[in-house]
């Protein structure tokens, strides 16, 4: 793969949501792959601290249900269920062919910053996006519902849940973006 290859592949990854998904199935295969590459992210002093965990077929249905039912039971315990949001989380996961819950399991000799941990985690995402971006295939991380619910971090044995990747294959053409110029970004000091 030439250098232009690589930027772009970086250029073209995209966030292609679920609902933007064709019914098709994700190979497992590719997903496989998706976690290959995953787990080679950077990560400071060699601590990994990326899990996941993969729904599909009947799958899928378990974790909608379970997500839907631990908004209501902890919204309803905090006065603020709202029947909108139980139903995007009953609904919305049926969209997808995989689901990856993408978690952090924190070094147990807290060796560095836990922020650091959650870094290398977000960079084995990147991973996995611009595997299936190779690939054609759609993902989404979404980091809404029940993400930040501690229940949630225990259910998937996790020290933190950071959200999961929705997959599948997109029905539209590939979406095209745009960035701001980075040179209103960066600051040279030389």
């Amino acid at each position: 793969m030439t250098p232009q290859e690589v930027s772009q592949l970086i250029r073209n990854r995209r966030s292609i949501y679920p609902k933007l998904y064709s019914g098709e199935p994700v190979p497992d295969e590719i997903v496989e792959e998706m976690l290959e590459n995953a787990n080679w992210a950077p990560t400071h002093r060699l601590t990994e601290p990326w899990r996941f965990v993969v729904h599909n077929g009947e799958g899928i249905k378990r974790l909608a249900t379970w997500q839907s039912e631990l908004y209501k039971e902890v919204a309803t315990a905090k006065g603020n269920f709202e029947q909108d949001k139980y139903d995007k989380l009953a609904n919305k996961p049926m969209m997808a062919s995989h689901i990856i819950a993408i978690g952090m399991v924190r070094d147990p000799k807290e060796s560095l910053p836990e922020i650091e941990e959650v870094e290398a985690v977000a960079a084995a995402v990147q991973n996995m996006y611009l595997t299936a971006t190779a690939h054609g295939v759609g993902c989404y991380w979404g980091s809404g519902g029940v993400t930040y619910m501690e229940e949630a971090a225990e259910h998937f044995g996790f020290d933190k849940l950071l959200g999961f990747m929705y997959c599948g294959m997109p029905r539209i053409d590939w979406p095209t973006s745009r960035r701001k110029p980075i040179a209103d970004k960066v600051k040279w000091e030389r």
